[in-house]
């Protein structure tokens, strides 16, 4: 399954997701700081979602409230609930 959505309050503009059988095949992440996003997507690539997302949610990029893995983890959990 291919999900994407737009992010809110970080530099990238977007996340893209594929999961199958539970499992993030391939993440693209649009915008944002270029080395991060590609270490981030390296790693949860192979893992399953839910672990993806329990290591991600509520990360914070600075005084931001959110980041790009939060987002990521927020893109991944709105992708298994459809």
């Amino acid at each position: 399954m291919e999900y994407t959505r737009k992010n809110k309050g970080v530099c990238s503009a977007s996340t893209r997701v594929v999961i199958e059988d539970g499992i993030v095949k391939d993440v693209e992440m649009l915008g944002g700081c270029n080395g991060n996003i590609k270490g981030v997507i390296a790693l949860v690539k192979g893992m399953k979602a839910e672990e993806a997302i329990e290591r991600l949610s509520g990360i914070r990029c600075g005084f931001k409230t959110t980041s790009c893995p939060d987002q990521l983890a927020i893109t991944l959990k709105e992708a298994l609930g459809q």
